[in-house]
């Protein structure tokens, strides 16, 4: 049972790492952006691409395939999301559908399809209650709480976190002021692109690296945002560590249904309380 609550805990920061920026985007922009899963993905590859640069050290490839998302994100916000704001819902989606589209396309061109995979960086196991632990797991589970209370002083206690938090409560009021909300919404996308590309490098040694792989994801991380309540930080990191467990448990009894949990908690969470868009 330990192994399966670190395996679900390990889930969930996963999970809050990558759902973070879609919670933050949504909040900011009111863009459903399913273009975030091509820069996830596009983060593992790059980690791929660069490791032998590094001979094998996990670290510095990690940094540089975070770092090297960014100049995607910039050109994704900069030409295409910027120009949907205000717009129908609808037209988010099949815009970021087709960049997502799109990237896996270049993807299968440059890496191919198959399924690449990738050794624990760590190797090293941590003796708890008589089970072994994968000690890069227990890494994953404390640089996600890390990163969130990073976020909530950022958000609560700096000028730039302060104005983005005013626009997602009133986006209208903080524009009277004459901030340019623009610049600042620039900056989450970019921020919530970087982490997902980090979701992506962490996760592609517990998984495989395929051109796909950004499709399921996305719909868990979704479901993550839903239950979590959209634009809500801490909703966020609650329920990403909630459906990690609710995921990891279930996989141990029914390996089948582990995902379909999810969404079935999620289910349950709109019927008591609807999306508002």
């Amino acid at each position: 049972m330990i192994s399966t609550i670190a395996y679900g805990l390990t889930i969930g920061g996963i999970f809050y790492i990558i759902s973070i920026g879609l919670s933050l985007t949504f909040g900011t922009m009111r863009i459903v952006n399913f273009a975030h899963a091509f820069i996830y993905m596009a983060g593992a590859y790059v980690l791929i691409a660069v490791m032998p640069v590094f001979k094998g050290l996990f670290i510095p490839a990690a940094i540089v395939a975070v770092i090297s998302v960014i100049p995607i994100g910039y050109v994704i916000e900069r030409f295409i999301i910027r120009r949907l704001y205000g717009e129908s819902i609808d037209l988010a989606i099949i815009a970021t559908y087709a960049v997502l589209l799109i990237g896996v396309d270049i993807t299968k061109w440059i890496w191919g399809a198959t399924p690449i995979p990738l050794s624990d960086p760590v190797r090293k196991s941590l003796p708890v209650l008589g089970v072994d632990l994968p000690v890069y797991r227990l890494i994953i589970i404390g640089l996600s709480v890390l990163i969130f209370l990073c976020l909530e002083i950022f958000f609560r206690k700096t000028l730039v976190g302060k104005i983005i938090v005013a626009g997602l409560e009133d986006r209208e009021a903080v524009a009277s002021l004459g901030i340019n909300l623009e610049k600042y919404f620039s900056m989450v996308f970019i921020l919530g692109s970087c982490l997902a590309a980090l979701g992506g490098v962490l996760y592609a040694p517990i998984t495989t690296v395929h051109p796909y792989m950004g499709f399921q994801v996305l719909l868990l991380c979704f479901a993550v945002v839903i239950v979590g309540g959209l634009g809500s930080m801490r909703g966020t990191f609650v329920a990403a560590f909630a459906l990690g467990m609710v995921m990891s448990v279930t996989g141990r009894f029914w390996g089948p249904a582990a995902e379909a949990m999810v969404f079935m908690v999620m289910a349950v969470v709109l019927i008591f309380k609807p999306v508002e868009v």
